[in-house]
């Protein structure tokens, strides 16, 4: 066997082959190793920084904004989800043979003269009256549809004489009376050829509570209007109105000298404009008013049951696109002021309508229904 070397390297193998492997330096003695890198007398050495400490610092104040705009976000989802499941709903769907489905979608918006909810001193405070039972009959009746043309706000005044099915020629708001939200669309559906898509509707102590929740609404009547049975003394022009001063603009009529005419323009007036109040930015930046405002919506409305958060969403553009300028708000095409439908131009305006072609209506959309002067 090789005799191991003085300075401890090998330079064969036991097999009797030379080695390959590099001779390790025999160690430095310590009398020459290099001093140590010690501090200066008097202070304390630094201790390194952490690998992960400031990062970890700066990456905390990036997650709280992103967290607080995740919940913010979850926020403006889950309240509308919430209210949407505390409100009313009703069976809508018409009996009959309804038309074919058609590009767009047409609501049917519905102000009854329900008192639900008032007490009798609200309902002293309002001048509405009280509840007649039954299903009461409906204030207002609208239709909205909103497709790829500018969206059509159009008033069907409540006197209107059609034809309700199962009881004859009469004015349209009794078919609410007779048979309900269903009767009443049925009846729609039959005299418009448009099909009903989608149904909302709301009471009287309703309109209150969602107008206020807004902050009130702008109304701009042309005359001073001094009408004991709705309950309003109003100075002419434009002025903000709480809930319940909008709720008797809305109802006035016996001071026009067209009535039901000039009553469709002023209900569609209040909508426009709670629907714009409900854009506006600060319905949703501000929390307390966003939960007031769909609060409110939850106690006010009653809607068909297949209607959506996203369906709501809809409408709201809808409505205020059709009040804002941008669309259109008309009266359905009468022959003169015994509100009866023109049968030519309510017919040409249902077929437009029917088609998604609310862009071609043009003077067929007047705000109290009458042929357009030149």
């Amino acid at each position: 066997m090789p005799q191991q070397p003085s300075d401890g390297s090998y330079d064969w193998l036991y097999d009797g082959q030379p080695s390959t492997s590099p001779r390790r330096a025999a160690p430095a003695p310590p009398s020459q190793l290099p001093p140590p890198d010690l501090p200066p007398p008097g202070r304390r050495a630094s201790t390194p920084p952490s690998g992960g400490g400031p990062r970890r610092r700066r990456r905390w104040w990036i997650r709280v904004p992103l967290l607080l705009v995740v919940l913010w976000l979850v926020f403006l989802v889950a309240v509308p989800f919430w209210a949407l499941r505390t409100t009313s709903r009703v069976e809508v769907a018409p009996g009959g043979d309804r038309p074919a489905d058609q590009p767009g979608t047409t609501y049917l918006v519905v102000g009854s003269d329900s008192r639900a909810g008032l007490t009798p001193e609200e309902q002293a405070q309002l001048a509405t009256g009280g509840d007649e039972g039954g299903n009461g009959r409906t204030d207002t009746i609208m239709l909205l549809h909103v497709g790829d043309g500018p969206a059509l706000l159009l008033s069907v005044p409540r006197d209107s004489l059609v034809d309700v099915p199962g009881y004859g020629t009469t004015k349209i708001n009794a078919a609410y009376a007779y048979g309900g939200p269903s009767l009443l669309a049925q009846t729609i559906e039959q005299n418009t050829g448009l099909r009903v898509d989608d149904y909302l509707e709301i009471g009287f102590g309703g309109l209150v509570k969602l107008v206020d929740a807004v902050g009130g609404v702008e109304i701009c009547p042309a005359e001073p209007i001094s009408d004991p049975d709705a309950g309003i003394d109003l100075a002419a022009g434009c002025q903000e109105a709480d809930g319940a001063t909008a709720l008797g603009y809305s109802r006035s009529r016996h001071t026009y000298a067209t009535q039901d005419i000039q009553r469709v323009q002023a209900q569609r007036e209040v909508m426009g404009s709670l629907a714009g109040k409900l854009k506006q930015p600060s319905s949703v930046l501000n929390p307390f008013r966003y939960v007031a405002i769909n609060q409110g919506g939850a106690a006010s409305l009653t809607i068909g049951e297949d209607v959506s958060v996203l369906d709501l969403v809809r409408f709201a553009r809808g409505l205020s696109s059709a009040m804002g300028g941008d669309g259109l708000s008309c009266t359905v095409p009468l022959r003169d002021f015994s509100v009866r439908w023109d049968p030519e131009r309510s017919a040409q305006m249902f077929e437009l309508v029917a088609a998604d072609r609310t862009g071609d209506i043009g003077d067929l959309c007047t705000a109290d229904g009458l042929p357009a002067t030149s």
